[in-house]
């Protein structure tokens, strides 16, 4: 009985008005929101968010494979799923795999986990997906794209929603695509892409499943599947024989809108946030093909409730002010020199304190129990001399005990808020906070930490933890 054991999201907590975009433009671009990368995140950072979520109480041991989809990666050759797994603590001894260059790529790792699982060669694995693609301005994408993440753990005990199928199809159909000269996506015409290629390949992949389970599309509690609007995702939901209102599981595009690769993925999110035991969820796919699953709900679905997943990251957020402040985080222009300079990063240095830069080990004094970050030799406290064991951090809380603004600072979001924080459980951390309101910052206040790229340096992304408030 292979399926999902558990799952996670992620949403950025910046949005931008689709107001604001039509106004930079003097056009009507809808309504509603889109949600907005910060400039310290990508589709890695993303991954990690949303792994984590999916991980709340799991034992990290036990996952043997994690599989991270993406169109929208940090590197074109350097793996991103090894960070992934490194800044979420996952065992060394693993399979980390990248599937990109479609937007179909979440179905193919999802079917990859479930077969590993089947076969032997995993207990659990972790597949997830994330978006981060940046719009052409003042193009359709612009006000269509949002930013995302969403993950599963794919096991065969404690299964809160049972794989009973799936179906796949592979198609040679060119709707949308992006050469490695390109700076932005590139497509067809909208009606050539959405009848030719989404409005016929879909339904017959999901009609073909259906058919092969003996089911009738009415017998689906929610589907959840991808669009590339919210209109083409309508008209998908009667091309498939399905009620809009009661069957099928909102896509988020007037929230968040369409995260690419991540569209699905979150869209189950949603509908497993809702679903009870017993409902039959429809999960498809799209991007060069298709892939259908069909999942039956359990009641171990009850006892993975506690996550932030998408309701509780919707409810987060923060408006960018203007289309200026989108076009900076974007960095959609050409700056004044000197205002990002060039870093250096020291590989060496990297390679040799991994372990207390991914996933954030702190270290305890076994004579005196004080928590200390960075490492050293010598214990603070006690004086103490090599007696000392790891501890993780990066899921830890707390309070900020002093903090200081930089308006000057090589920072994209300014002010730059440098912060101390004690954290629960003992040991203190000094950090930039991000996702921040500068007008709410307290002495006191609570944060956690998250996963962020930081300066670039000798052409490399460096990624690190950095403090936020804590989200709801």
């Amino acid at each position: 009985m292979v399926g999902v054991v558990s799952y996670g999201a992620y949403i950025p907590i910046y949005r931008l008005s689709r107001e604001a975009i039509g106004s930079m433009w003097v056009k009507e671009v809808g309504k509603g929101e889109k949600a907005v990368a910060n400039a310290d995140e990508d589709s890695l950072t993303m991954g990690v968010e949303a792994v984590l979520d999916c991980l709340n109480g799991a034992d990290r041991r036990r996952v043997d494979a994690l599989y991270f989809a993406t169109a929208s990666p940090p590197y074109v050759e350097k793996q991103s799923a090894s960070i992934i797994r490194a800044a979420a603590d996952l065992r060394e001894d693993i399979l980390t795999m990248d599937i990109g260059h479609s937007l179909r790529g979440a179905g193919c790792a999802m079917r990859a986990a479930m077969d590993a699982v089947r076969a032997g060669s995993a207990k659990q694995a972790l597949v997830a997906s994330a978006e981060c693609r940046v719009p052409a301005p003042n193009s359709d994408f612009e006000a269509n794209f949002g930013d995302g993440a969403a993950a599963f753990l794919i096991g065969d005990s404690d299964v809160a929603a049972v794989v009973e199928a799936s179906y796949h199809v592979s198609s040679e159909f060119v709707d949308v695509w992006k050469k490695p000269e390109d700076t932005y996506m590139q497509t067809w015409e909208d009606r050539f892409i959405r009848d030719e290629g989404y409005l016929k390949i879909l339904p017959q992949a999901v009609s073909a499943l259906l058919k092969k389970q003996g089911m009738n599309p009415k017998e689906i509690t929610k589907a959840a599947f991808y669009g590339p609007d919210a209109r083409t995702h309508a008209a998908m939901a009667r091309a498939m024989g399905l009620d809009a209102k009661t069957q099928v599981q909102s896509a988020l595009f007037d929230s968040v809108g369409n995260t690419g690769t991540a569209l699905a993925p979150m869209t189950l999110v949603s509908a497993l946030e809702e679903a009870k035991a017993g409902d039959t969820l429809l999960y498809a796919t799209y991007g060069d093909g298709a892939d259908v699953f069909l999942l039956r709900v359990t009641e171990q679905i009850e006892k993975v409730r506690d996550r932030r997943g998408i309701k509780r990251h919707l409810a987060s957020k923060l408006m960018l002010p203007s289309y200026g402040k989108y076009v900076e985080l974007r960095d959609l222009m050409e700056w004044e020199q000197g205002r990002r300079p060039a870093r250096r990063s020291s590989l060496p240095v990297i390679w040799r304190e991994r372990e207390h830069l991914f996933p954030l080990y702190g270290q305890k004094c076994r004579s005196c129990q004080n928590i200390q970050y960075p490492r050293q030799r010598v214990c603070i406290y006690c004086q103490a001399k090599d007696n000392f064991e790891l501890v993780r951090l990066s899921d830890k809380q707390g309070k900020v005990f002093t903090f200081s603004m930089d308006q000057r600072a090589m920072e994209v979001v300014l002010p730059k808020v440098f912060t101390v924080v004690d954290l629960d459980g003992g040991g203190r951390f000094y950090s930039v906070m991000t996702d921040r309101d500068t007008s709410n910052i307290a002495v006191g206040m609570k944060v956690e930490m998250t996963f962020r790229r930081q300066l670039e340096g000798s052409g490399l992304h460096n990624y690190f933890w950095r403090v936020r408030p804590v989200r709801c």
